[in-house]
């Protein structure tokens, strides 16, 4: 299976349906065994993540959020750099990192565009102004037909700021994906190895918890990725960067490229009562998330759906709960007025369309990657059953020299290095039962090195087919594979050194990784 995923000569999804039927030939597990680890909690967790985000795409509160944020920003370079990191990263928070970079790079595009060619509005006004000058004696025509000379280098600076935008984008998708549990699927591999894996692990990775965690740090990466990105395309002049001592023809060319967004904001027109209901919803989707079990204090679920010590309400119970609810309610106020009846050919009034529909729903969730995870969990599943991942630990256990940092830093750096040829999803399904056996022989935390090497696992930042965000930035034609694996082999680098920074910091006082937990003990079996 990892053959398969790694050269892809099936889809991948069709690989992981390989346990079905070598598990039970085998004489692993049965089939019943076998079979039930494709629809367990976590892919519920992602398929009310996935139904949500789809309402969200569909009702295009998105894009209403991405521009109102843009609006704010302005279209100085570096800020306006910063505005599309910060609006791709949140956005990819909730929603796939390949439908955030869909949409925003077209709307970075026509920004840029809109830059460029008041630019040169601006040079033929020059010129037009050079060549009325030629019969004057004030000496203003040399230093105007001067200023029509940098139009090359203007060129160039439009190119340059275009890659920039592109690899801004696409990154900050990447980027955004390891704030939450539902961002990208890697984390949600993770919770359901741990709950695989270390069935006593008392729920220790929930939504909460990993936003606890993976927040600053994508807070960080962000902040360090804006800086690299505008260093290598927009140079060391941040002074000019920020707008600051900009000319009057600068200011014009950057009010006509706020335009663009303004007008791209105004053909949204005012709020709906659909696009209200989906924020509601999704407002309240994430307060029912953070406050089920919080850690610091009881959560709702806590107090309220517990049963002998057993939680009976998990994150994907919230997550399918809103997604139900999307179902329900009416994208439309019902009106009592006869000219708004909606009816049918029958002549009966039909009431108005839901938030969500089942036709939408098909059209746009990924059931591949339901599979997909089935595949990884059942996996680990009959590793640990076939006494595989005890064997590998076994073969691992020289590590026990190494300290523990550098362990983490090298699996990081391996991770990082394997998930820019393979499937991130595929990369962390193959390594984190292998990295959980070797904890538990070594006697570390397993989330000291599970942890960080599924974040590892996002840092897809070298190569076009790395992952889908690469790819739709790379297809807009201006840059070069050179390009994204010149300022991408970098970003690696520091995504390693930020995720190896919290974990030796808050994330080490968060999860007491310090201490052998006694649910690491456990050998996943009831």
């Amino acid at each position: 299976m990892a053959l398969f995923w790694c050269t892809e000569a099936l889809p991948l999804a069709v690989t992981a349906l390989f346990p079905v039927v070598l598990f039970p030939m085998m004489g692993i597990m049965d089939s019943t065994a076998a079979c039930s680890q494709y629809l367990k909690d976590t892919n519920m967790l992602f398929i009310g993540g996935m139904l949500v985000a789809i309402s969200v795409e569909k009702w295009n509160l998105h894009k209403r959020i991405a521009l109102r944020v843009l609006l704010i920003v302005g279209v100085k370079p570096a800020l306006l750099l910063l505005g599309f990191m910060i609006v791709t990263a949140f956005l990819s928070m909730w929603i796939t990192n390949t439908a955030t970079t869909a949409m925003m790079i077209p709307i970075a595009q026509a920004v840029i565009e809109q830059l460029y060619s008041s630019e040169e509005k601006v040079d033929e006004l020059v010129v037009d102004r050079a060549d009325k000058s030629e019969c004057q004696p004030n000496g203003n025509a040399k230093q105007l037909t001067e200023n029509v000379k940098v139009t090359p280098d203007n060129e160039q600076k439009h190119l340059k700021l275009c890659k920039g935008m592109s690899l801004c984008v696409c990154y900050s998708a990447s980027i955004g994906g390891i704030a939450t549990l539902t961002g990208t699927t890697p984390n949600l591999v993770m919770k359901g190895q741990m709950d695989e894996l270390f069935p006593g692990n008392n729920n220790i990775i929930n939504f909460a918890s990993w936003f606890g965690f993976s927040f600053p740090t994508m807070v960080l990466l962000l902040a360090l990725s804006w800086i690299w990105l505008q260093f290598l395309f927009l140079g060391t002049k941040f002074k000019k960067n920020f707008g600051c001592g900009r000319k009057p023809e600068q200011k014009e060319k950057e009010k006509r490229a706020y335009q663009v967004i303004v007008s791209e904001h105004k053909q949204l027109g005012s709020m709906s009562f659909a696009e209200i209901c989906v924020l509601v919803m999704f407002t309240l989707l994430v307060l029912l998330w953070f406050l089920r079990d919080p850690g610091f204090m009881p959560g709702w679920a806590t107090i309220s759906f517990n049963k002998g010590g057993k939680e009976y309400v998990t994150d994907a119970t919230v997550a399918i709960f809103i997604a139900l609810m999307m179902f329900i309610f009416p994208s439309e106020l019902p009106s009592c007025n006869a000219t708004t009846f909606n009816l049918g050919k029958n002549g009966r009034i039909r009431p108005p369309p839901p938030l969500l529909d089942w036709k939408t729903v098909n059209e746009k969730m990924p059931w591949n990657i339901v599979f997909l995870l089935g595949g990884g969990f059942a996996l680990a599943k009959g590793s640990e059953e076939s006494g595989l991942s005890t064997w590998l630990g076994d073969k691992l256990t020289p590590l026990q020299s190494i300290p523990p940092v550098a362990i983490a830093l090298l699996l990081c750096l391996m991770v990082a290095t394997f998930t820019e040829c393979t499937s991130n999803v595929a990369t962390t399904t193959l390594f984190l039962p292998i990295l959980a056996s070797m904890a538990k022989v070594i006697h570390l935390n397993p989330l000291y090195i599970m942890l960080p090497c599924t974040l590892s696992a996002s840092l897809a930042f070298m190569l076009p087919v790395a992952t889908p965000p690469n790819a739709i930035a790379f297809s807009y034609g201006q840059l070069k594979v050179v390009d994204m694996a010149r300022s991408g082999f970098f970003l690696n680098i520091i995504g390693v050194l930020v995720i190896t920074l919290a974990i030796n910091s808050w994330g080490f006082y968060m999860f007491d990784l310090g201490t052998f937990p006694t649910w690491a003990n456990s050998t996943g079996k009831p």
